[in-house]
């Protein structure tokens, strides 16, 4: 258990007494090295919007350019739910190494690969340890500090993120003109390394030793784990080549959508049958609160149109403005620079308040808005204007960024917080898999349409841009292919109405949610601390600011109700 006193939070680890975390170096070594690991796959998602281009140049994948994220995110996503039971059959310390080792060893097979086959693979690769750093990262911190008092320390580690977030599309695009892309995945190998060490020497926590690893292989979920694997993969295969390869209502597109849904409603049942394991790896029980329901579809939704902007608005520099992409890298800069601040306010705020629904409504009311005023961009939009608008997206999508987990996290109970912490990086990660794969195939589509419409008269650049090739050729570089101004005018106007089209359509997506938002309750955020994997080297006492256990005994009761 643990309770706070005016100093700040108390961990503490049942292991027969009171324990009390000591705030030492220790402790803020943990809090860093996690900030480090949490930078690796922060890096990693803004790093290669501006790199996509000269890679594709290199590696052409054809309309397969998709899966350059679609495998990433579909891996980090599909295996989230299985790393929380992990975490809790293997100990935190074991999981966090691996998936460390295991993003180190996804950037290297990217960094020297050859083929468009290899460089998917370590995507993949890339991915199932991108998504074991959030999701490891999210449950160790709920380990060391109670609810309430998380967004003080997500702050910190929020700051040491935003480097990575900042600086990412940067420096992809400064890789890019002066070095080679490889580089874009290799430079994740010393900041791998040193979050290895760091993790390695300072990350000591409890963990249950009293099963076999027989036993703890046994206890996995494996039926429902592959049921939402296998579902993610089926679904995703359907969006990544409707509209483009396939029509809609194809067979080829239909069947895998339908196969993917169907296995979801299956995982569900199987969950909530009694042929389910006792530890299932997405218990019912998460989802038995309104507010529960609510945060897990909002949290879909906004990583979804996070990822809308993210991926867009690169294009929208390089291919409209006609900017190289260290540039495009310098203008996507105030997203971050303010979007990242505005989290760890945010989280800070959750903790002095105990309150996340008015956070929640304010973040998307913005974050609408800037998805509005993202489509106003054209060919000659000044810099103050197009800055303006990614402030105010930046802010209402940094309100949202670390305010959900907690949201989520309060109407569980304690011995549910890592179950709970991998279904909600789940639906986070799925989440970028549908925000990278709908505003693709509504891009694509739209780019189809108005050739189609004779938008392009040019045959050459008209046929390389259909069929998902506009994505892949959207830079500067391509524009000017085509010495003809007129060509040029027409290839930028096709740019400019596809993107104008993704973030019109994101709007309805964010605006759903921010309903959503008048449903939430601010149910009370816990301010002590239940946990089996604390800190070890706590001394034994009974925490400042009780009169004894028995108070203490009482106040945990009182949370619990």
């Amino acid at each position: 258990m643990a309770t706070h006193s005016r100093s700040g939070p108390i961990n503490i680890s049942l292991q027969g007494d009171f324990q009390t975390v000591q705030r030492s170096f220790g402790f803020w070594a943990i809090i860093v090295g996690l900030g480090i690991t949490l930078w690796l796959a922060a890096l990693e998602n803004s790093v290669l919007t501006t790199a996509a281009p000269a890679l594709l140049k290199e590696i052409s994948l054809g309309d397969n350019w998709i899966w350059l994220t679609n495998a990433f995110f579909l891996a980090s996503a599909a295996f989230q739910p299985l790393m929380g039971q992990l975490a809790n059959l293997f100990g935190r310390r074991w999981l966090a190494l691996s998936v460390v080792a295991i993003f180190m060893l996804g950037s290297g097979i990217c960094g020297g690969a050859k083929n468009g086959a290899t460089l998917i693979a370590g995507r993949a690769v890339q991915g199932i340890g991108s998504g074991g750093i959030l999701m490891t990262y999210d449950v160790i911190v709920s380990d060391l500090v109670p609810l309430r008092y998380r967004g003080n320390y997500i702050a910190i580690i929020l700051l040491i993120y935003s480097i990575g977030t900042t600086t990412g599309a940067l420096i992809g695009g400064v890789i890019v003109d002066n070095i080679s892309w490889r580089w874009v995945f290799w430079i994740n190998l010393p900041i791998g390394g040193a979050s290895l060490l760091i993790i390695f020497f300072f990350l000591h926590v409890h963990h249950k030793k009293d099963l076999s690893w027989h036993v703890r292989l046994a206890r996995i979920d494996w039926v429902g784990n592959s049921i939402l694997i296998g579902g993610s993969v089926s679904m995703l295969i359907a969006l990544t080549y409707a509209g483009t390869r396939y029509p809609w209502s194809s067979w080829q597109t239909l069947v895998p959508l339908l196969l993917g849904f169907a296995s979801f409603f299956s995982f569900w049942l199987f969950e909530a049958s009694p042929f389910a394991p006792a530890d299932p790896v997405m218990p019912p029980r998460l989802f038995a609160s309104r507010t529960s329901v609510i945060v897990g579809i909002n949290t879909f939704l906004f990583t979804a149109v996070v990822y809308w902007a993210i991926f867009f608005l690169p294009v929208y520099f390089q291919a409209v403005q006609l900017l190289s992409p260290t540039r495009a890298g310098i203008n996507v800069i105030p997203v971050s620079l303010l979007g990242v601040p505005a989290a760890a306010a945010a989280a800070a705020a959750v903790s002095k308040w105990g309150k996340y629904k008015a956070i929640h409504m304010t973040g998307f009311s913005l974050f609408t808005i800037g998805l509005g005023l993202f489509s106003r961009l054209g060919e000659d939009s000044p810099t103050y204007e197009w800055a303006l608008y990614m402030v105010i997206g930046g802010i209402g999508g940094g309100l949202l960024l670390n305010t959900q987990l907690p949201a989520f996290q309060a109407p569980v109970s304690e011995d549910d917080q890592a179950a709970a912490t991998g279904s909600w990086n789940f639906l986070r990660t799925l989440g970028g898999v549908w925000g990278v794969a709908i505003p693709a195939a509504i891009f694509a589509n739209r780019v189809d349409a108005l050739i189609a419409d004779g938008a392009v008269a040019n045959p050459f650049a008209a046929a390389a841009m259909l069929g998902g090739g506009a994505y892949q050729y959207a830079s500067a570089e391509f524009v000017h292919f085509f010495p003809n101004p007129d060509d040029q005018a027409q290839i930028r106007a096709v740019y400019r109405q596809a993107v104008q089209r993704v973030f019109l359509i994101g709007i309805a997506f964010s605006s759903f949610a921010w309903l959503l938002c008048l449903f939430e309750k601010d149910i009370p955020l816990r301010t002590v601390l239940v946990t089996e994997y604390g800190l070890k080297g706590g001394k034994s006492a009974v925490p400042a600011g009780t009169e004894g256990g028995e108070n203490n005994e009482r106040e945990v009761g009182l949370d619990r109700a």
